[in-house]
């Protein structure tokens, strides 16, 4: 039935009221000027764990970031209560504009990335020399993440009492990496935590590996004061080690000024985030040699003038194959 005339301006023309109050909708947001800068430590089930100072806080993310999600290592600002206190909740207002950001995806044909950590500076890949074997594939995929988040990559061998680093240690010796080699009695000890501390300090530290290898074990011995995690046995069928952190925690280092953030086990390490074409620059030496390439050389092509160029003694040969080894492992699948 019509409510009103003719004349749309008449006055018999009823507005309806707003339900939630009659005070008009903004765009305008609070500035939240008081508000505290806090570090995220932990994020579990829609819920954040904040270092405020020194008082741990729990907290939630405001509406009005929409889908921007916080995650461990992001610096934030917070409001609300910041007591600490059980059954308080802060909110967390804004994300501050991150340094680095490590992501991964599921696998290389999986357009959705997840951001791993935020505001590292680096980025260690435990492996174990032997139960369970490790995989210079796995190792290969996480290196090229860090060189393209722009993260200083750390490689620590562990168990090398069951096995010898030397042949997977030649395999990278070309690309300069840094390195820690472990045995098991020493974590018993705490040797090998205080030869690890010397390249952690001064540093926010992401500690990534597949399940079995140890990264928990030595992430405990870092940090002697968490024992929320406990560490797995490698199923002596699959040769595969049970998950036992179930997400990314940051942790303060003990014994020097630094941070180590352990993270879940990984099976795997998509990297469909990462271009070609930005490999190259984990290679200072190689970059000059790319400047007569073709356009849009994935410099593993015939015609690359890479070849040339170290033929001609400007670079190690060494490096440009440690460099179309990280490149090959970044292959899509036909079509992409």
């Amino acid at each position: 039935m019509r409510r009103y005339g003719k004349n749309p301006d008449e006055d018999d023309i009823r507005s309806r009221p707003n339900p939630k109050g009659n005070r008009p909708r903004t765009n305008i947001r609070p500035k939240h000027e008081d508000a505290a800068e806090g570090m995220v430590l932990t994020v579990d089930r829609g819920r954040l764990t904040c270092l405020v100072g020194d008082t741990v806080v729990l907290a939630m993310k405001a509406r009005e970031l929409g889908r921007k999600a916080a995650v461990v290592g992001d610096q934030v600002s917070l409001v609300g209560d910041l007591s600490g206190r059980k059954d308080t909740l802060a909110r967390i207002v804004r994300i501050e504009k991150r340094r680095s950001v490590l992501r991964r995806t599921a696998d290389d044909d999986d357009p959705f990335e997840r951001v791993v950590v935020a505001n590292a500076d680096q980025l260690a890949v435990v492996t174990a020399l032997a139960d369970p074997e490790p995989r210079p594939r796995l190792i290969d995929r996480c290196l090229v993440a860090a060189f393209d988040a722009g993260l200083e990559p750390l490689l620590i061998l562990t168990k090398s009492d069951l096995a010898s680093a030397d042949e997977l240690l030649e395999t990278y010796r070309p690309l300069g990496i840094r390195y820690v080699v472990t045995r098991r009695d020493e974590l018993a000890t705490g040797e090998a935590a205080d030869r690890v501390r010397d390249y952690l300090e001064g540093r926010m530290t992401a500690f990534v590996g597949h399940s079995g290898v140890g990264k928990t074990t030595l992430v405990n011995a870092l940090v002697p004061d968490d024992r929320r995690r406990t560490t797995g046995l490698v199923n002596a069928v699959t040769g595969r080690g049970r998950h036992t952190t179930t997400s990314a925690l940051a942790l303060p280092l003990e014994k020097a000024d630094g941070w180590v953030i352990d993270t879940p086990g990984i099976r795997s390490f998509g990297l469909h985030h990462v271009e070609p074409s930005r490999v190259i620059l984990a290679f200072p030496d190689l970059v000059p040699g790319t400047e007569n390439c073709p356009r849009g050389c994935g410099h593993d092509e015939p015609d690359c003038a890479l070849d040339a160029w170290v033929a001609e003694g400007h670079a190690d040969p060494s490096r440009l194959d440690s460099l179309r080894r990280l490149l090959s492992t970044r292959e899509r699948r036909e079509g992409d």
